[in-house]
């Protein structure tokens, strides 16, 4: 299959949006804690959605998984694990650091590493990368991309500063610099991990190919390895976090009397989300709402929405990826601007906005405009790479 990265661009659009809009259902889910929406929600994102689908669109998937040498099945594996590390050490970031701040620090650290270190570990990177003009263009295309998302984190700080001191407080109880960056490094490089499972899950590719999957579905097996990586980290601590805070319960009975009028501890899902503070924030119970049966059916369907829209933006990833050439790398750069423009739509058009200020909303805008303008030219630069 000829490669196609202008058709490459627009399946990392839909997997941002994906990642961007995934969230929404989760606003639906009434009177369970986070820990227990956000693990019913992962089973459909990391187990249920991954096998269906790869089963679904490749070739005898068991056999493939089978034929994969263990060293590729670990590391894939592993850096799935360390993927889902840095998701959870995310919520601590946005503690020390505020949600705008926070996400700059980490998201930048995660868009350049995720992107930059798979064709240095690979030995490619003087060659291909800073050796040809499409290479040069598409590191042009990441630097702009990561400028945008620095804007996107001073256009925060300015809401944030918009807020009154009592809002301020309410949302970043507990700054510490120091602190807050020092978690921030390790959540950005722990969060870039899932590009290097990708990585590593490579010779994954061939072997389904070699079964007859289609181009265009041949990362779909890397998928099932590396999100049962990040399963399993998040079950460990979903589940430690139930019997911490007494939540194991919800997952069973809609009586209300069971249900506490305080929710546990709040974690933001993973670095690479880029959530609305919507997800970051307590959303009260009224009085009236807490003496209603907990609506499980609903919640339960809300949460499989959640979990299977967020899985389709590595769904959509790898097609996109296909379509990217030799710069294959890219795609991260590609994957995280389109997280951020997305997430940032939904947040204006959940008014997460108001009254930010006119300073704010004219740096959100230029992000968005450097966001996009970055995709653009990353898609040029392997656009370029086709004639060579």
């Amino acid at each position: 299959m000829v490669a196609n990265p202008i058709l490459g661009v627009f399946f990392h659009w839909l997997g941002g949006l994906a990642s961007g809009s995934f969230y929404v259902p989760y606003r639906g889910v009434r009177r369970w804690s986070w820990e227990t929406y956000w693990l019913v929600g992962g089973v459909f994102s990391w187990i249920i959605a991954p096998w269906f689908l790869g089963s679904l669109m490749t070739r005898d998937l068991l056999m493939v998984l089978s034929e994969t040498p263990s060293r590729t099945l670990f590391w894939a594996f592993f850096f799935g694990l360390l993927w889902g590390i840095g998701g959870l050490t995310f919520g601590l970031t946005m503690r020390y650091l505020g949600l705008s701040l926070g996400m700059a620090v980490v998201l930048g650290l995660c868009a350049a590493l995720g992107t930059l270190m798979p064709p240095v570990f690979s030995g490619v990177f003087a060659s291909q990368v800073l050796g040809t003009a499409s290479g040069r263009t598409i590191l042009l295309g990441i630097f702009v991309c990561l400028v945008g998302i620095s804007v996107a984190g001073l256009a925060g700080i300015c809401k944030e500063r918009a807020m009154t001191p009592e809002q301020q407080r309410a949302v970043i109880r507990e700054f510490d610099l120091k602190k807050g960056l020092a978690v921030a490094i390790l959540s950005g490089v722990m969060s870039a991990c899932f590009a290097y499972g990708l990585a590593a899950g490579a010779p994954m590719k061939a072997i389904t190919l070699r079964h007859g999957t289609p181009t265009l579905w041949q990362g779909l097996p890397v998928l099932v390895v590396v999100l049962l990586g990040g399963f399993t980290t998040n079950v460990v601590w979903c589940v430690a976090l139930n019997i911490r805070n007494k939540t194991g319960y919800q997952y069973f009975t809609s009586d209300s009397t069971r249900y506490a009028a305080t929710v546990g501890e709040t974690i933001i899902e993973t670095a690479i989300d880029a959530p609305s503070r919507e997800v970051v924030e307590h959303i009260p119970i009224s009085n009236k709402d807490a003496q209603k049966p907990v609506p499980m059916l609903a919640n339960y369907l809300l949460c499989a929405l959640a979990g299977t829209t967020w899985y389709f933006q590595f769904f959509f990833y790898t097609m996109g990826e296909t379509q990217m050439g030799k710069y294959g790398f890219s795609s991260w750069t590609l994957h995280m601007a389109s997280i951020i423009i997305f997430s940032t739509l939904w947040g204006l058009g959940l008014k997460e906005w108001r009254g930010a200020g006119t300073r704010a909303m004219r740096l959100l805008t230029l992000a968005l405009f450097l966001l996009v303008g970055s995709t653009a030219i990353v898609g040029y630069g392997n656009y370029l790479g086709l004639a060579h």
